[in-house]
């Protein structure tokens, strides 16, 4: 019980006062439908390493995989391992993909770019993580939260979205394994058993429109 306590109390720290004072404007977010392409696939965003890419940089073979994530969100964090694991197979299986950190670091600074990079090198990520330097590209999917998934097909039309797993507490109590199920079907020219699923997370830490 007291486990769940701290759970809940983490996640209302990431939602409350200081998310809803950034959450002006979400309910004019369109949220990117089954079938339509990656919008402002070809903005350039700064990676840990210096170099800038886009997301029609990342597309694979197969398809692309874009994950909205962060790195002080209690879902973000408990999903971080099971992200960077399904985004490492990717890159080995014509799938590209890409990390995105829309967040404000005035709300937040541990989702500075130096707190990206350290998470990143210490969780041995294979593919980029990105900064959303305006927030924009996470605006124009409609994404909402962190982590928060979009999986597109050779095409580069959206066949999966949402959240990651069934349990981000509890790794080994997962059910359903929504993205890597997704990315599976995706690899082996399968139908989905499931195309959208509600994402579970902090709110965006939107910056300020210029």
């Amino acid at each position: 019980m007291k486990s769940r306590v701290i759970w809940m109390s983490a996640l209302l720290a990431g939602v409350g006062a200081a998310g809803l004072a950034r959450a002006e404007g979400l309910q004019d977010l369109k949220p990117l439908a089954i079938g339509e392409p990656a919008p402002l696939a070809g903005v350039k965003m700064k990676n840990v390493d210096g170099r800038d890419w886009s997301i029609a940089e990342m597309k694979g073979t197969k398809g692309t995989l874009v994950v909205f994530t962060c790195n002080h969100c209690p879902w973000a964090k408990a999903w971080h391992t099971r992200i960077v694991e399904i985004g490492n197979r990717c890159a080995k299986q014509g799938i590209g993909a890409i990390a995105i950190n829309p967040n404000d670091p005035a709300a937040y600074a541990e989702d500075d770019y130096a707190g990206m990079q350290a998470n990143a090198k210490r969780s041995h990520m294979a593919f980029p993580y990105v900064v959303d330097a305006t927030s924009d590209v996470a605006r124009a999917f409609g994404a909402t939260h962190t982590p928060e998934a979009y999986l597109f097909d050779r095409d580069g039309r959206l066949v999966y979205h949402g959240a990651i797993d069934d349990n981000a507490k509890e790794p080994n109590r997962v059910k359903a394994r929504y993205l890597e199920d997704a990315v599976r079907a995706l690899r082996d020219g399968k139908e989905m058993s499931m195309r959208e699923t509600k994402s579970i997370g902090c709110s965006i830490k939107f910056r300020a429109r210029s």
